[in-house]
């Protein structure tokens, strides 16, 4: 599968410069990639001014999204701001060519920037598929959580075979997820893909990206210049994956488990 990161720096609460910026950004995509990934919150930055700035499903961001993945015929994903129902969410899209998508709401909200105060929290982990594989959808806090994001073997199937994390990370915690992000790969035996912003955010909170891809090994085969608006283009071999499951077969050891996301 060819796979295209989107590392940028996004406007704070400028929704209609952040489209314009993401569209040429993607126009400059040399490739005819299966999935595009944007970071966390690419419309508006991780601002918590959810009542200006939060819109429905049908809103402008999302109605992009429909126009972007029909364009470039391939699946767009990132997250949005978004009011439902009267509640706000940090809600990820999977967005497909033929204008359907799937969606994960973020199940850890970042209690530090105050997340917890205005977003709803997610209770459902999302797996999709494409092209025969099934990816698991994740937004950045998440990654410090190990149980949340566990794949599993069951009748000699993996659940998922790849983790994506979508975030607004500041550079100032970056040792934790250069550190995580291997860490997931391994103990999953899974792909995982990064793609963070980079610039200062509304708070002056600087972000230096680090977008990478690692493989099952923990080995990172991919990964953007620090600070830097870049694309990165990936082509992940499914093959390698399962010749490695195959080989070490650790999966066949999990402990068996119910993962929740109720508060019991």
């Amino acid at each position: 599968m060819t796979i295209t990161l989107v590392q940028s720096d996004i406007f704070w609460e400028n929704k209609d410069a952040n489209l314009e910026n993401f569209s040429a950004k993607l126009d400059r995509i040399g490739n005819n990639p299966d999935l595009i990934i944007l970071p966390e919150m690419f419309a508006t930055g991780f601002t918590m001014n959810a009542k200006k700035f939060a819109e429905k499903e049908n809103g402008k961001t999302v109605s992009w999204l429909k126009n972007e993945a029909e364009k470039r015929n391939c699946v767009v994903t990132g997250s949005v701001l978004i009011e439902d129902d009267g509640r706000y969410f940090n809600r990820m899209f999977w967005m497909k060519p033929d204008g359907s998508y799937e969606t994960y709401d973020k199940r850890h909200l970042f209690r530090m920037g105050k997340e917890h105060l205005i977003m709803s929290q997610g209770i459902n982990r999302k797996i999709v598929e494409l092209n025969g594989w099934k990816i698991n959808l994740q937004i950045c806090y998440d990654l410090r959580f190990p149980v949340w994001s566990k794949n599993r073997y069951r009748n000699g199937e993996y659940e998922y075979d790849m983790l994506i994390y979508v975030a607004n990370w500041p550079e100032v915690r970056k040792e934790a997820y250069l550190s995580l992000i291997p860490a997931r790969a391994i103990e999953n035996q899974s792909y995982v893909i990064w793609v963070n912003r980079t610039g200062n955010d509304g708070n002056n909170i600087f972000h230096s990206g680090d977008s990478m891809v690692s493989d099952p090994y923990g080995k990172i085969v991919a990964q953007a210049d620090p600070g830097k608006d870049q694309l990165v283009n990936v082509t992940l071999s499914k093959q390698i994956q399962e010749d490695f499951r195959k080989k070490f077969t650790v999966g066949m050891d999990w402990d068996n488990f119910l993962v929740s996301g109720r508060n019991q």
